[in-house]
């Protein structure tokens, strides 16, 4: 999955190039590659996901057994005393060996320590077989994050691209209905200046002009807004795409057909609540063995260096400062053997952890029964959504036609001396209303098949059909 996240960045970097192509048509297609790129959020859980892969790897390798070297030389004294003595702290006390003298002398020469250290906890009643289990399921959790933000952001970018779609429909449509208006104003003026009609005529046509170049720019800044909108989701700073307005003009052949064998259980974002709940019930069959004691195996070989000899309990004369005799290691030991840590405490410790861990199971299924709920609730408006938008997509032509038709007979009679300004007003006004109406219209009905597809869980309904 990752490889082809890369292959479609270098296909990207290499092709797409926003600034010097805005002449150039953007496909839905397109947008979407090139989001799952960009977009901060979709690389931010790849790298998540990238992690837990890695963290996989570090839970498996957590049972290789514990293989330490040490080594240390030092320079001291080692007067020793008789009396008992407990370690406080790391580094609060020497470990000088030597013998119980009468008087304290401060003989002092070189030693040395070397140490070869293997601990190996080889059982542990499945502990580290559920730690690899938890880093699995934390893995699955962030995979199946990584999918159903990768499906969410296809949803998320081919409405921003729809309603891009729209505004720049409706755009043309303002940019048409400026032009009927400027059309009507010259000829009103014309009319007007040779005395074939009264002046206020010429006055309205002007405020019909400013007002339809009003609605032109509220449709442009309309335009603008989705541009960026769309931007933001595609992760590049272009604010002006050319998209392809005649997309929709078509009815996706599937917009009724109903989705045989439908599975919700499927989608991405439950797919994504049910890997949480795995992880908490691997969670807790973890906390579970906690209460198991550890079996190890341990292996030790030491050397040990002196500067003092072996006589010095007698003679304090039998010592040397020289650097190379104090770290010269003259004994060695070894030592091999079985052991076994279990403290009892951990039973009373874990049990509440076990408590607490499926009460957060408990939670994480009652936020998935919910997500279930609200899916098959979006699944049914998208179905009644889809007939409105169907019905109203089979209406707009024939209000479109009548419209048409009022305003060319409407323009002809007011040409003709035969109607009032304020019915060819008023057929301007129907007409631009009913070509607004017309665009959203088409677009609806895809932003219903965009709906029932994010409810579905299934993208390919609706990319399939555009």
């Amino acid at each position: 999955m990752l490889r082809k996240y890369l292959c479609l960045s270098v296909f990207c970097l290499c092709f797409i190039s926003f600034s010097p192509l805005k002449a150039q048509t953007l496909s839905l297609k397109d947008a979407i590659d090139t989001a799952l790129v960009n977009y901060g959020a979709v690389k931010a859980k790849i790298n998540y996901v990238s992690a837990s892969k890695e963290g996989v790897k570090q839970a498996k390798r957590e049972y290789l057994p514990n293989f330490s070297l040490a080594a240390q030389q030092d320079y001291g004294t080692i007067n020793g005393q008789n009396g008992p003595m407990a370690p406080l702290g790391p580094g609060l006390s020497t470990a000088s060996s030597g013998p119980a003298l009468a008087n304290q002398n401060w003989n002092a020469a070189f030693g040395a320590l070397y140490l070869s250290n293997v601990n190996w906890d080889f059982f542990t009643f499945g502990r580290t077989k559920e730690r690899i289990n938890i880093a699995k399921e934390i893995l699955k959790r962030d995979l199946n994050d990584l999918n159903q933000e990768l499906f969410q952001h296809r949803i998320r970018v081919s409405a921003a691209y729809l309603n891009l779609l729209a505004a720049q429909r409706l755009t043309r449509s303002q940019e048409k209905n400026l032009e009927r208006a400027m059309i009507f104003k010259n000829n009103a003026t014309i009319r007007a200046a040779n005395g074939l009609i009264a002046g206020v005529d010429s006055a309205l046509a002007n405020a019909e002009v400013s007002n339809a170049k009003i609605a032109l720019t509220k449709a442009r800044d309309l335009e603008q807004e989705q541009a960026n909108r769309l931007g933001i989701l595609m992760g590049i700073t272009a604010t002006t795409f050319k998209v392809d307005t005649a997309a929709i003009n078509h009815i996706p052949k599937s917009i009724l057909a109903d989705q045989p064998g439908l599975e919700f259980t499927a989608h991405p974002v439950l797919q994504y609540y049910k890997s949480k709940i795995d992880l908490s019930n691997q969670q807790v069959h973890y906390y579970k063995k906690l209460a198991y004691p550890t079996f190890s195996l341990i292996g030790i070989f030491q050397g040990r260096a002196s500067g003092f000899g072996a006589d010095y309990g007698t003679n304090q004369n039998s010592w040397t400062r020289n650097y190379s005799d104090g770290i010269n290691p003259t004994r060695g030991n070894y030592l091999a053997g079985i052991g076994v840590t279990w403290n009892l405490t951990s039973i009373l410790r874990s049990s509440p952890q076990i408590k607490a861990q499926k009460y957060t199971s408990l939670g994480l299924q009652d936020e998935y029964d919910q997500v279930n709920q609200q899916l098959h609730a979006q699944y049914a408006l998208a179905e009644n959504k889809i007939k409105n938008a169907m019905a109203n997509y089979n209406e707009a032509p024939i209000q479109v036609s009548a419209a048409s038709a009022a305003y060319l007979q409407r323009s002809v009679l007011y040409k003709n001396g035969l109607t009032t300004l304020t019915d060819l007003t008023q057929a301007l006004f129907a007409l631009n209303r009913a070509e607004t109406d017309r665009d959203i219209a088409y677009t609806n009905v895809w932003q219903a098949l965009l709906l029932k597809a994010a409810a579905a869980g299934d993208y390919n309904l609706f990319i399939n059909e555009f």
